[in-house]
């Protein structure tokens, strides 16, 4: 394409016009800074989320190439396999988890971890009462798992951390609560999720 020099003289024109033009201030951005607190939940869920990310990926990894060729298994390391397979077992017994707290036998304590509480079914059902007790177990060591897994891979955290990324998970989990549920407050008060 060819330009005369009138065309070129315009374009100029035009291009130093939208170029002055974009000196002034096109965006209002305003800036708010985070306590600390929320920053780092935010690591933690990053963390969490990583995690979730790589069961997806654990349960979707093929075992054959293209070419329809064995393809040689990937060496996980123990620490992850551990925290991969505490994440599997917390989604297997997630509706357990949420019926125990629909039931108010369950509560989110302000230490991270579930609490067991006497209900009706609990005190007629000693079968019931075992096996809620036994999830809740496994769902409190899933939990402490996945907490020493997340100190153990954010750079930001040190085993001496492990009780802050533990309030603030506790933090996270009252957070989530549905309304009826029992959760913990940080001054020890049991109250029920509005």
């Amino acid at each position: 394409m060819n330009f005369s020099p009138l065309n070129k003289l315009m374009t100029t024109t035009l291009v130093v016009f939208l170029i002055s033009g974009c000196a002034e201030k096109l965006v209002d951005v305003t800036v708010t800074i985070v306590d600390q607190k929320t920053a780092l939940e935010n690591q933690i869920l990053g963390s969490y989320e990583e995690l979730g990310n790589e069961v997806l990926l654990l349960a979707s990894v093929r075992s054959v190439d293209e070419e329809g060729k064995l393809k040689p298994a990937v060496e996980i390391p123990q620490g992850k396999l551990k925290a991969l397979r505490a994440l599997q077992r917390q989604e297997f017994n997630r509706d357990d988890i949420q019926e125990f707290k629909k039931t108010l036998c369950a509560g989110e304590g302000n230490d991270g971890f579930l609490k067991f509480f006497e209900n009706e079914r609990t005190k007629t059902d000693a079968e019931f009462k075992a096996f809620s007790n036994a999830i809740m177990a496994e769902e409190n060591e899933d939990r402490i798992t996945i907490l020493q897994r997340i100190v153990a891979t954010n750079e930001n955290f040190t085993e001496k951390d492990f009780p802050i990324v533990q309030k603030i998970s506790a933090s996270l989990n009252r957070d989530n609560a549905k309304p009826g549920e029992k959760i913990q407050l940080e001054n020890g008060e049991w109250s029920t999720r509005r």
